[in-house]
């Protein structure tokens, strides 16, 4: 990146830079004229914010010769400046990085309709400005109303002084304005008496600009520009307009203009809504009108054929209320003649709204051909041009020949010069194949032969309407082939398009958006693409060709950081960091950056204007993708907090309740001990103390379970598996029941085969023991508890016991399996806390539990994915 045309984002400003802070507010000082008094003013109430306890630093004021002025700068803090350098003259800049970093309260920039010198990070200082505002930083600036955009136009016709420094109005669309207003008359004693310029440019100012007559007209401006600006903030102008509609022509530019800025200042004032509908003529005419866009307008494209229809359906569609067209005053007769104003037709068809014609004299632009366009297609297309008309002559001399009648002669020409439009580039050599064609049917077919005169009568009229069919023919053919290939070009972005939302619609994450997306235009477009996050970090990069990374580099990340962070485009091809390798636009969605897409941009790779339009096409597309699966991500991170909610609800109400028996008993018995020392006999004694060791082993058992959840990320709902035996599980399972019930008997069925599952083997093995404790507490003594391993579409572990759950308490587990509402059964007659782990655990492992009763015995059915 070039350091001449470049300005970097310091790497500090990467890291302490945050995303999405509450926009600042502007203050903009207004005036008609140099000398009113805006920065002034401007700095008389930065001393009063200074009182209040603001922290106000200056960014940058105009160096003045005004000691009144000047004065006011003391005692305020001023950021150093920063230097550029431009044909051996050092210029002093706002260092626009450095107030982002201090973040104060108020900034003081002067002069908003200044030009930022080569090597600025933005061509414009609004656009500085529009940065400290994005950082959330309040800002005072001042501005003449020369510098307002759309009354550019009044005031050259007023000063006779074309203004090139200027601020779209839809930067002030939520600024405060405090108008700075003097007497014209005041202003020019100040003049003159050099408050303002000093004395040779003051009389220059007295002799051009400072006129009572010019400054009378610019104060004027200024008022019922401030009017409209104070009753739209204050909502006191209500719509009177439903919807404005400029129709421009790109072949008159300056008429253009005019109307979009008559029309800006119409819709500024009726606080209406307008479209401005472009009619391309031009190639080579872009399908942006920054103007337009400036001023808060939406663009729309249409080409020139059959434009009056697309318009009349438009206007109708929307509801337009006026149509804001341009008047060509210095139009040739014979067009009047021949051919039929576009606002006649518009009037005809469109008779309930009212046209307002913008009288203006413009030179018409026409398309200027070069020479390798106009030769385009080179020896290929000339042989192929005189060869077919070749043919033809040999063709019609053989239909001669067989006396196939002449009117049919002339016929075979015509549909040669209609080949020779189809398979050739350009106008020009269907044009020549239609003269050609013409001489050389006078020259071997009309009496006398061989001759270029003609005797016969009516035929001269007959040659000029063949020349005339002909080239219609071949214009009609060259038009519908470049119809052809502009829908072929369109129909292969529709199918990228239509490719890259199916990918969406199969995507789940992130990564496999932006993996997508920089794949499928790489490949439509032919060059390097690359995506970044809403935090401004790399995370695609694809290119259609095997070349060094033009978009990997630092600046060119710096540049994505600050496109996200802005939420504008910038790189190669616009006002903003121009160094760039790529050309970066904003992924946004609601007001909210999503990230941003980069293209490589220079000049071996340029960007059409369809490309350009298609890609902020995609991007639509993308934000909505992405916003999709961020409530997804949302929507699931709920889900998992509200699952995590309902394993606590459920472990405490498990604890609470289970805890409550053994501890009651023990503290009983304890207590029963202590009372009755030595009263009691040994027997009973043996037995208190036995019921003490079971309730105890009883607590450490639940303990254990309580462990077992630990091993359990409540996070996610997650646990470390791995490719476990089935038979290896049971088997310690068996071995701890042994040592806790030796004389229960317990049967096990496995399969013949191997089976492994992957889960975590120690959690498998408490939830299965919980559940066989279940079957040795409710069965009886004598009969056995069968586990029985198979395999289905899942592994199932069955556990079957002999003895029938009664209908009350088979409810309520049944309850606790499907509702989390319900309280749990008492551990010593259910399974209580033994149960909610076991959900935990198998949910945990994405398996199911069920449970089903049997006339006389019970089974717990496991069911875990391999």
């Amino acid at each position: 990146m070039s350091e001449n045309n470049q300005q970097t984002i310091p790497e500090e400003m990467l890291l302490q830079a945050g995303f999405g802070p509450k926009r600042g507010k502007l203050r903009v000082f207004f005036g008609f004229a140099a000398g009113v008094g805006k920065t002034y003013t401007m700095l008389t109430e930065a001393h009063e914010c200074l009182l209040m306890g603001k922290n106000v630093v200056i960014g940058y004021i105009e160096p003045h010769k005004r000691p009144d002025t000047n004065r006011l700068l003391e005692g305020l803090p001023q950021v150093p400046l920063k230097q550029y350098q431009h044909k051996q003259l050092t210029l002093y800049e706002p260092d626009i990085d450095r107030l982002i970093q201090l973040k104060p309260d108020i900034v003081l920039i002067d002069e908003l309709a200044h030009t930022n010198p080569i090597g600025a990070r933005n061509k414009k200082r609004y656009q500085d400005v529009d940065e400290l505002l994005n950082a959330g930083i309040t800002v005072y600036t001042t501005i003449n109303v020369q510098h307002i955009e759309s009354l550019n136009d009044i005031v050259e016709k007023v000063t006779e002084v074309e203004v090139r420094e200027t601020v779209p109005d839809t930067f002030f669309q939520h600024a405060s304005l405090r108008v700075v207003d003097v007497e014209p008359d005041e202003l020019i004693d100040r003049l003159e008496q050099g408050k303002i310029y000093a004395d040779e440019n003051a009389k220059r100012a007295l002799k051009n600009f400072f006129t009572p007559e010019k400054l009378d007209h610019l104060r004027g401006l200024a008022i019922q520009k401030a009017s409209n600006h104070i009753n739209q903030m204050n909502g006191g102008r209500k719509r009177v307009q439903s919807k404005l509609l400029t129709i421009i022509d790109d072949r008159l530019p300056k008429m253009a203009e005019k109307c979009i800025r008559w029309t800006a200042r119409l819709a500024q004032g009726v606080g209406a809504e307008w479209t401005v509908i472009q009619v391309r003529s031009l190639d080579d005419t872009p399908t942006e009108v920054p103007l337009a866009e400036r001023l808060g307008a939406e663009v729309i494209n249409i080409e020139a054929d059959d434009s009056f229809e697309t318009i009349v359906e438009y206007a109708k569609m929307t509801g337009a209320s006026d149509i804001i067209m341009g008047k060509q005053v210095s139009q040739k007769w014979f067009q009047k003649l021949f051919v039929e104003d576009l606002e006649d037709r518009l009037i005809r068809r469109l008779d309930d709204i009212e046209i307002h014609l913008i009288p203006f004299k413009e030179k018409m632009q026409r398309p200027r051909l070069t020479f390798s366009q106009l030769f385009e297609g080179g020896g290929r297309d000339f042989t192929l041009t005189f060869g077919l008309i070749m043919l033809a002559t040999i063709v019609t001399e053989g239909m001669q020949y067989l006396h196939f009648g002449d009117q049919n002669l002339m016929l075979v020409y015509i549909f040669f010069v209609l080949l020779v439009a189809r398979y050739t580039s350009g106008y020009l050599w269907s044009a020549m194949a239609s003269i050609i064609s013409v001489l050389s049917y006078n020259w071997f077919f009309v009496e006398p032969l061989y001759s270029l005169t003609v005797y016969k009568a009516g035929y001269p009229i007959t040659l000029v309407i063949m020349l005339i069919v002909a080239l219609m023919i071949s214009n009609l053919m060259v038009r519908l082939k470049t119809q052809a290939e502009n829908a072929k070009e369109k129909e292969h972005q529709m199918e990228i398009l239509y490719e890259l939302n199916k990918q969406y619609m199969e995507t789940r994450n992130e990564q496999d958006i932006y993996e997508s997306t920089t794949t499928y235009l790489a490949r439509l477009l032919q060059r390097e693409v690359a995506l970044y996050d809403r935090e401004g970090h790399l995370r695609s990069l694809h290119s259609s060709r095997e070349t060094l990374s033009q978009l990997t580099g630092k600046d060119e990340k710096a540049v994505a950081f600050w496109v996200v962070k802005n939420q504008k485009e910038a790189g190669r091809g616009t006002d903003t960091l121009i160094g760039a390798n790529g050309f970066y636009l904003p992924i946004v969605l609601n007001g909210k950056p999503l990230g941003a897409l980069g293209v490589e941009r220079n000049e071996e790779h340029q960007l059409a204007n369809s490309q350009l339009n298609y890609l902020r096409l995609v991007i639509t597309q993308i934000a909505t993708v992405l916003e999709q699966v961020s409530l997804a991500s949302e929507k699931e991170q709920i889900q998992l907090e509200n699952e995590r909610e309902k394993v606590r609800s459920n472990l405490l109400r498990a604890v609470s309740h289970d805890l409550r028996t053994p501890l009651t008993t023990i503290s009983g018995i304890a207590e029963t001990l202590s009372e009755t020392e030595g009263a009691i006999k040994k027997e009973t004694k043996q037995k208190l103390l036995g019921d003490i060791q079971s309730e105890s082993q009883w607590l450490i058992r639940m303990v254990e379970n309580l462990l077992s959840v630990t091993r359990i990320n409540l996070t996610n709902m997650a646990v470390k598996r791995s490719e476990e035996p089935i038979e290896e599980i049971i088997e310690a399972v068996l071995t701890h029941l042994k040592k806790v019930y030796p004389q229960q008997k317990i049967i096990v069925k496995m399969p013949d085969q191997l089976i492994f599952v992957k889960v975590d083997p120690i959690l498998i093995e408490q939830a299965l023991f919980n559940l066989i404790e279940n079957g040795v507490r409710h069965g009886t003594a004598d009969t056995p508890i069968f586990l029985r391993v198979f395999q289905e579409q899942e592994v199932v572990i069955e556990i079957e016991n002999q003895g029938e759950i009664p209908l009350g308490q088979y409810q309520k587990i049944q309850a606790n399996l499907t509702n989390d509402t319900e309280v749990p059964v008492d551990s010593k007659n259910g399974l209580g806390i033994g149960l909610s782990i076991v959900k935990t655990i198998i949910h945990a492992h994405e398996g199911k539990l069920a449970i089903e009763t049997k006339a006389g015995s019970t089974i717990f059915r496991i069911y875990l994915k391999q």
